[in-house]
């Protein structure tokens, strides 16, 4: 499972014009699935992006979790996460996985995201076509991977 977790002051996400999901402060995460993911990778993405310390304390330094900081989180599902660009010029999509395996992942992580401590949370819909809105805060941005590739 890979994620990019955005530190955001706010972020909304739409699909057909329609705003159906936002946040105030805290992170945008970008989920993608491949086929062999279980729910110890969710869980490990789940623990990272509630716990990485990367909101700033009082004397402006990253110490803080979203945690700590009773943040709100909006988890969109992006499949291009998986996108492959080392040949050619299109990239291959072949590590994205079954489009059925990946929608009981995300409908899993969900699940799992709900039953956390967060003050708030909001989804995008899986599979649709969303326009997402971030105001990124520093920016930070950051990179996941359940396997720990980088």
């Amino acid at each position: 499972m890979r994620a990019v977790i955005q530190r955001v002051s706010s972020a909304s996400v739409q699909v057909d014009d329609r705003v159906i999901g936002e946040i105030g402060k805290g992170i945008c995460l970008f989920v993608g699935f491949e086929q062999s993911d279980q729910e110890t990778d969710m869980e490990y993405i789940i623990n990272k992006t509630l716990n990485l310390r990367i909101f700033e304390d009082e004397n402006d330094k990253m110490n803080l979790s979203l945690l700590d900081i009773h943040g709100e989180l909006l988890v969109v599902s992006q499949f291009t996460l998986y996108g492959d660009c080392r040949k050619g010029r299109r990239p291959s999509f072949s590590k994205s996985g079954d489009v059925q395996i990946a929608r009981q992942n995300y409908l899993m992580f969900k699940e799992k995201i709900k039953n956390t401590e967060i003050a708030r949370v909001a989804f995008g819909q899986f599979q649709a076509d969303m326009q997402v809105r971030i105001d990124n805060d520093g920016p930070v941005t950051l990179l996941l991977d359940s396997r720990k590739l980088f």
